[in-house]
């Protein structure tokens, strides 16, 4: 049996204001050619195939053109809910789907499978949906430590996997996990995985997941192997400036008889590239970088000393598709060295404290020589009409 593991469509998003509607679409009739040319039997989409709660028309539009076409090659599809999903919106037309689509979003129904036949039997597929332990408790009242309430997302995990390995052991044959969770060892995009909380309360180590034959997991945006049998797809589409350089794809997954034989990684097409340029303004304009990245997403941070005017409108003459602008003045090495603190004590004139300020909010950059004659000007304007008074 061939499996494709897909995970974190995401339809819907934004990107730094810009809809990705269109591009999504592109990248998902790419993976539908894959599951075509590769004879996929299964297509598993492990969570967050929504970005939003509450997803627009044209959200569910897409969702039901990329169903159809994958159900189009001959392929079945599960799907399971994540923690961007609405559990309810994304399950409400489960029972009208037609057969080979499945939508798994109910906790009750983890150690239930979905059972799909190939020549050496079956393979039997459980989906858990995302499991908020405070949403969940009701389902399992007493799945908690020593018997109490479930309180971290570890627990929960751990209680479903005990399910999925009771269905296992009620159901001879082959078996795959699907999950979205943020599982011990991964390699997450700091400040773009959401619901990812500090202190080690929502992370699932990696044994839970033992039984299983393969276990396809959803959650974060980039490709990630935690062991042969345990991996992450990561997003179709890249999402933000942190994800440029990991590769969008999904993988393929062959059981035989006795499990588990080969993953491969198949590569999605990027419908437009993203690029970070650094340097100082001028330099980021260079005739060499607009040549090349001028059909890009671009970061821009600029090092100039000073603040530019209107960079962003400037980058975008250049680079039209120029998405974020950062300033991050390059700093000297007396300002790495000195503290303001210490600049202002060392300071005798009020034109030594204006150096200081200056030199502090401008990463060790002072005042330029019509700043300091404009500053000389004021200060003795003050001081005339101090003597005035």
């Amino acid at each position: 049996m061939r499996i494709l593991h897909t995970s974190d469509w995401h339809i819907g998003r934004t990107f730094h204001g810009n809809q990705t509607m269109d591009a999504l679409a592109e990248v998902l009739d790419a993976l539908v050619t894959q599951v075509a040319e590769n004879a996929v039997d299964v297509v598993v989409v492990a969570g967050d195939v929504f970005d939003s709660a509450t997803p627009s028309g044209p959200a569910y539009t897409l969702l039901s053109d990329a169903l159809l076409a994958l159900h189009e090659t001959g392929a079945r599809v599960i799907v399971t809910s994540g923690n961007h999903d609405s559990a309810a919106r994304l399950g409400f037309q489960a029972r009208l789907l037609r057969d080979g689509i499945h939508v798994l979003t109910d906790p009750a129904e983890v150690g239930v499978p979905v059972t799909i036949d190939d020549e050496h039997g079956p393979v039997h597929f459980f989906g858990i949906p995302y499991l908020e332990p405070a949403i969940v408790r009701a389902h399992w009242p007493a799945a908690g430590e020593g018997g109490g309430p479930l309180r971290t997302q570890a627990q929960t995990m751990s209680h479903a996997m005990s399910l999925v390995r009771e269905g296992m052991a009620a159901h001879e044959g082959r078996s795959v996990a699907i999950a979205h969770c943020f599982a011990v060892g991964v390699e997450s995009t700091v400040g773009l995985e959401r619901e990812v909380r500090q202190g080690g309360l929502d992370m699932v180590p990696l044994d839970v997941f033992d039984g299983p034959d393969y276990v396809a997991l959803g959650h974060i945006h980039g490709r990630n192997r935690l062991s042969d049998r345990v991996r992450y797809a990561g997003a179709p589409l890249h999402y933000s400036f942190g994800e440029q350089s990991k590769p969008r794809g999904s993988w393929l997954v062959e059981l035989d008889a006795d499990g588990l034989v080969t993953v491969e990684w198949l590569p999605l097409p990027v419908p437009r590239a993203l690029v970070t340029l650094t340097g100082t303004l001028e330099e980021i304009l260079s005739a060499d970088n607009v040549a090349a990245h001028a059909d890009d997403w671009v970061c821009a941070v600029y090092t100039d000393a000073l603040p530019q005017t209107e960079p962003m409108r400037r980058l975008r003459e250049s680079f039209p598709f120029c998405a974020m602008v950062q300033h991050q003045p390059a700093v000297g090495a007396e300002a790495s060295e000195r503290t303001y603190s210490e600049r202002l004590r060392a300071a005798v004139t009020d034109t030594d404290r204006i150096e200081a300020f200056l030199e502090h909010v401008r990463g060790g950059q002072g005042a330029t020589p019509r700043e300091s004659e404009l500053i000389r000007e004021v200060l003795d304007d003050r001081v005339r009409a101090e003597a005035l008074v």
